[in-house]
């Protein structure tokens, strides 16, 4: 067995598209209406049929999952992200951790958490 893909909810896809795209420079392999497949097998749900579907509400910023980016250019993440999405909501800006890894975290527009750090 092997895992194809990880969905993540989101209320507006295009915006959820152009955020990935823009800052991870994924890619969109199938656009299924209201389920969008990005490269790197992450896909996109709008909330309106996931909600539908579960019979249940959608909690933003749970911090039950983190979708985890591994970049040798923090900084440089780091510029595009604020470059691009100022309006960013943190959990941490840039630390280093005691055994030399620097990461981020910080919630993509539907407060799914993301993690970006640099290689171990």
């Amino acid at each position: 067995m092997k895992l194809k893909n990880v969905l993540i909810v989101v209320k507006d896809i295009e915006r959820s598209q152009k955020f990935y795209r823009d800052l991870f420079g994924l890619e969109m392999v199938l656009d299924n209406d209201g389920n969008m497949i990005l490269t790197e097998g992450l896909v996109l749900q709008e909330e309106k049929y996931w909600k539908a579907f579960l019979g249940r509400d959608i909690i933003p910023e749970n911090n039950a999952s983190e979708l985890y980016f591994v970049e040798p250019d923090i900084e440089g993440f780091i510029d595009r992200l604020e470059k691009y999405f100022p309006e960013v909501k943190y959990v941490n800006r840039l630390m280093t951790h005691s055994w030399g890894q620097k990461v981020i975290r910080f919630y993509d527009p539907d407060g799914n958490l993301i993690e970006v750090g640099t290689p171990i």
